[in-house]
Order: structure tokens, then C-alpha cells, then sequence
């Protein structure tokens, strides 16, 4: 899973479109006034994409207003507008869908707004898609984190999701299983259509993973991968607004059923531990040997983390990132239960997803 990195480049001149470039790049972009320059100048740096269209999802900040900006140093800049969102979709998956359809590429690369490609990353997609014959290329980006509370959850979260969505697993055409990270997707225009492209997974708020499903039900092969390196992206500013991603998306990841829930809460929660440190305020040996457990847990956690190319350090979080995820997963449990996420201002329906 996903690297982290917590430092950033300054822009660089903006080249020109190489001839033979084959990649549409595709941003959906709803209130991003923050991040939306970095990813266009990152993604005008790559020679082989040949237009950028952000599609802006009626945002109400000055997103369109820094897009408009930058348009007249980007020649192959466009931005594309939609009105409301129609029923049966989500809006995010309605705005990729809208510069789909407007791309004149071979390829479509689909990027969210809050993703920063580094050099190469574009030529180093090309090039894995031809060396494994692959119509869908994932990129599993580095993750920036600047708070604690970002340091604790965020990495805790892809460790655990590396124990469901295994790249070898992804990657193998014999297995069933299937995933794709949405930060960087990168489809075969050909194949794209052939599975209905974003129409078919309109209502869902996994749409990555849906679209991975799809491709790989049709007999594609897909790579899906590490993006240390290549890209890398700072997914959440606040507090609020990381709970609530992942609010939206957790429960849906780690299997979608009460029983994944239950599996996974008794599975990260350190329950003997804690029970034997309380027990040691009575009985000293319970206390020294929960303590020892805890510590073996700690150590777990950083073997996991090394795994998943992040930092040892992040160690340090352990107790906070195991509150918080259990926490958010809860909520993201009951919301679903309910039939009703957030994100950006909308209400999202999910039962209608699914």
C-alpha cells in the first residue's frame, strides 16, 4: 500500500505537449481552491499526457477561478462545468464521467484534485501497462501527513487494508480479487467503454474498486501497485474532513457486513491487553504481562508499517490510531446502517449505491 511524505516541490516550467502524447487526464474538482493548482502544473509536466480536463463539480469556492488562471500559461488546459447532479449518481462519478467523454485520448487517466504526479510517474504508467499487457493501471500514492491525527489514522488505515486488497492477489488474472485506487487510475479507452465506463458504477461510492471489478470480470488484466515515487497525495486538511472521508468509505472497504465489522473491531482492538492492565491494578503480574502484550502489538504495527513503506516512527500513534479507526469505523458502520453519508456538502444515499 501507499508510501508516506510530507515534503513538497516547487512548481517548474510548464513544457509543452510532446508529440505522440496519449493520455487524457481527467480531474474532478469540487471546492479545491487549496490543491487544485499543484496537480495541473504536476500533471502539465508530463509529457505524455496531451490535454487536462478538470471538470468542475459546482463548486462554490474559487476553484474555476484558479483554473481559468491557469489556463493561460496551459495551453492544453481545459475546464469543463456540470450542473446538477441526476439522479442514480454520485457526483463525483458524474464529473469523471462528463470529461470522459470529452477526451480525444487513448488513454484515460483519472486523478483527483488533491494528487501531485512526480516526473515520470505518467511515462512509468505507460510503460507498466505495456510491459503486463494491463488495460487499468493503479497507483497506491505516497501519503502526506502533517498532523498527528493524520500521522496516526491514515497509515493505520492502509495497513489494514493491505491484509484485504493484496497487490499480488489484484494483479494475478486468476484471482477474483480486484481493487484500484482512484487518486491515480489510469484505463485503456477501449476497454473503458466496453465496461460502460463511470455510467455503469454511477451510484457507487467505491467507484475505484467498482471499475477494477468490472475490468477484471471482462477478462482485462489489470496492475495495480506502489506509487512511492511517482505520485502522492495530502487526501485530508482537517480533522473533520478525514472523519469524514473515511466515515464514507470504511465500511464499504473492509467488507460492507456488520460481521466484517465485528471480525475487524476484535481483530485491531487490543482487548487482552487492556483487560489484563486493569486487572493489574489489583494482581501485579496481569499488569506486567498485558504491558507486554501491548508492546508485542506495538511491534506488530511497525513490522506493518515497514511493509507498507511508511514510517517506523509512526509507531508512536499506535494507541491513537487504533481509537480512531475503531471510532470512525463505528460511525461509518452506523451511517451506512442508516442509509446516509456526507461528503462535500451532499447527503449520498447509500443504500441506492447498493
Amino acid at each position: 500500500m501507499p508510501t508516506d511524505s510530507s515534503k513538497s516541490e516547487p512548481a517548474t516550467a510548464v513544457p509543452a505537449t510532446a508529440p505522440g502524447a496519449t493520455i487524457t487526464a481527467i480531474v474532478p474538482a469540487r471546492n479545491e481552491e487549496v490543491s487544485i493548482e499543484g496537480c495541473v502544473r504536476s500533471l502539465a509536466r508530463q509529457k505524455e499526457i496531451a490535454e487536462i480536463v478538470v471538470v468542475d463539480d459546482q463548486s462554490t469556492d474559487r476553484t474555476t477561478e484558479v483554473v481559468r488562471g491557469l489556463m493561460r500559461e496551459i495551453p492544453n488546459l481545459r475546464l469543463l462545468e456540470v450542473g446538477a447532479v441526476p439522479g442514480g449518481w454520485l457526483g463525483k462519478n458524474h464529473a469523471v464521467w462528463q470529461g470522459a467523454k470529452h477526451a480525444g485520448s487513448e488513454w484515460l487517466l483519472f486523478t483527483d484534485a488533491d494528487a501531485e504526479l512526480l516526473d515520470g510517474a505518467a511515462a512509468r504508467a505507460l510503460q507498466i501497462a505495456d510491459e503486463n499487457s494491463a488495460a487499468l493501471v493503479s497507483f497506491s500514492p505516497e501519503q502526506v501527513t502533517e498532523t498527528w491525527y493524520e500521522k496516526a489514522l491514515i497509515p493505520f488505515v492502509y495497513c489494514r487494508l493491505s491484509k484485504y486488497f493484496s497487490y499480488d492477489a489484484v494483479n494475478d488474472p486468476t484471482s477474483n480479487v480486484a481493487a484500484a485506487n482512484g487518486q491515480f487510475l489510469m484505463m485503456r479507452r477501449d476497454a473503458y467503454e466496453a465496461i460502460g465506463g463511470h455510467e455503469s458504477v454511477g451510484a457507487e461510492v467505491l467507484e475505484d474498486v467498482a471499475l477494477a471489478k468490472r475490468v477484471k470480470a471482462a477478462a482485462y488484466r489489470i496492475w495495480f501497485g506502489s506509487g512511492a515515487g511517482l505520485v502522492r497525495v495530502r487526501m485530508y486538511r482537517s480533522f473533520a474532513a478525514m472523519w469524514e472521508g473515511w466515515k464514507k468509505n470504511l465500511y464499504l472497504l473492509i467488507g460492507g457486513t456488520p460481521t466484517a465489522v465485528r471480525r475487524e473491531l476484535l481483530s485491531v482492538v487490543p482487548w487482552i491487553p487492556l483487560a489484563l492492565l486493569v486487572l493489574g491494578l489489583r494482581v501485579p503480574i496481569a499488569f506486567v504481562t498485558g504491558l507486554g502484550l501491548l508492546i508485542a502489538r506495538h511491534a506488530v504495527y511497525a513490522s506493518m508499517l515497514l511493509r507498507n513503506q511508511f514510517r517506523v516512527k509512526y509507531i508512536l500513534y499506535y494507541i491513537p490510531a487504533v481509537l480512531l479507526y475503531a471510532g470512525v469505523l463505528w460511525a461509518s458502520y452506523r451511517a451506512h446502517a442508516q442509509g446516509i453519508v456526507e461528503w462535500k456538502g451532499r447527503r449520498v444515499s447509500v443504500r441506492a449505491a447498493g
